[in-house]
């Protein structure tokens, strides 16, 4: 693991006011699509768990990028693998074979136990990737006939922003105006795997799942919910697909989070932490039965699958086993939710996660997630609210214990400000 770069404890002040945050923030404003609500903090650089402002003050990175920063923010290895491989050959195309693609294919499928693998760069491109393969396999080997081949995931889900996932999205922002949207896409209650089963028809090709849902709040669904899926599945000779791009690679405790119901699916997305925390990298990995309907000229990724990536990915996989970063987030995330459940605020309506994937669900009658959110910005911290509701942890599963059990001591303290000013004459 990184060395930790300093003690745990309140970051030095310097007021971002007085420094070039405003500045940049305003430039960013001006001439950058709104699409973001950032939080008001300008950041430079970062080293393991740790990143500084433009103004020199200091955080503990409780996000990691939604889990790109899986590794930890510069880590050397994967760094020493970059500068490296970016001296050597970065980008080819897929015109012609490189020398580190199929080492990354190779050690991925032994991996996941999935046999053939399609690499890709953002997550988005690669759960297309899959649901492209998915209605593929559906006309051609189960049956279907053309362009009826449906697709069906779970309400609250996020798979990401493309017109077709965004179909199959149930925030209703996330679609106004963005349609019309492809046919064929439908969604279920997460966790009921009854509901599931009820939905199926005969044109159904595939389900695709979150082992836990990230963007809805960090959702866990009951025990065994996952391994009835894929009975449900077989049954009904639909492909099960897991989108792993925030919970794969050890973020869960385990290097998929569908084995923590024993489940091997029929297709795995994988990003994020793929690309250690420096470039986008993603995969979908899947059966032959799935990957045999793929022919030269069908699908294609100019970047997808370059040299520079795989390395990096290489890198990246080396530093997850060598520094036994899958037990260590089990380990953690178990002390995490224990020290945070302690907190007892009324407040905190409910703790939840896997691993060092957690949610902090406030009482969003008496305070808003982004209050919370803004308040541990104060005091050193980076985190994140999502829908107002659920405040997420989830920091590179390289951070030391002693950072972890700082961070926890802030959150209560937060709480413990919040419950005072709620109780205070007006």
């Amino acid at each position: 693991m990184q060395s930790a770069s300093r003690t745990p404890g309140l970051p030095a002040s310097s007021t971002s006011a007085q420094g070039r945050s405003p500045v940049l923030i305003a430039r960013e404003q001006a001439h950058g699509a709104h699409n973001y609500a950032p939080l008001p903090v300008v950041l430079a650089r970062g080293e393991g768990a740790w990143v500084t402002d433009v103004d020199g003050k200091r955080y503990l990175d409780l996000m990691s990028a939604y889990s790109a920063v899986s590794f930890g923010h510069a880590h050397p290895r994967i760094v020493g693998a970059l500068v490296q491989q970016a001296q050597r050959l970065a980008v080819t195309s897929r015109a012609y074979y490189n020398d580190r693609l199929p080492l990354l294919m190779e050690r991925l499928t032994r991996l996941t136990g999935l046999p053939r693998m399609l690499p890709a760069n953002g997550g988005a491109e690669a759960v297309e990737t899959a649901l492209k393969a998915a209605r593929k396999w559906g006309h051609e080997v189960k049956g279907i006939p053309e362009g009826r081949a449906g697709i069906l995931a779970c309400e609250g889900n996020f798979h990401g922003r493309t017109i077709a996932i965004t179909g199959l999205s149930t925030e209703p922002q996330y679609r106004d105006g963005f349609g019309p949207f492809p046919p064929g896409l439908a969604t279920v209650p997460y966790g009921d795997a009854a509901a599931l089963e009820r939905a199926i028809t005969p044109d159904t090709a595939a389900f695709l799942v979150e082992p836990v849902q990230g963007e809805a709040g960090i959702v866990v669904p009951p025990d065994g919910y996952l391994a009835e899926c894929a009975r449900i599945c077989r049954r009904h000779r639909v492909l099960l697909i897991c989108d792993e791009v925030q919970t794969g690679l050890g973020r869960t405790g385990y290097l998929l989070a569908s084995e923590h119901d024993g489940v091997k699916p029929d297709g795995v997305v994988l990003g994020k932490a793929l690309g250690g925390g420096l470039l986008p990298v993603s995969a979908f990995l899947a059966t032959d039965d799935v990957m045999q309907v793929f022919r030269p000229g069908d699908h294609g990724s100019t970047f997808g699958g370059n040299p520079l990536a795989a390395a990096v990915a290489m890198a990246a996989l080396d530093v997850l086993f060598d520094e036994r970063l899958i037990p260590r987030a089990r380990s953690l995330g178990e002390m995490l939710q224990r020290r945070l459940r302690a907190i007892g605020s009324p407040l905190i309506a409910d703790v939840r996660g896997r691993g060092l994937l957690v949610g902090i669900e406030v009482d969003a009658g008496r305070v808003s997630a982004r209050e919370v959110v803004e308040r541990l910005l104060a005091r050193g911290i980076l985190s994140k609210e999502t829908h107002g509701t659920v405040v997420r942890i989830a920091p590179p599963l390289t951070i030391e214990e002693s950072a972890l059990e700082w961070a926890v001591g802030e959150i209560a303290a937060t709480f413990a400000a919040l419950e005072a000013e709620a109780m205070a004459p007006a």
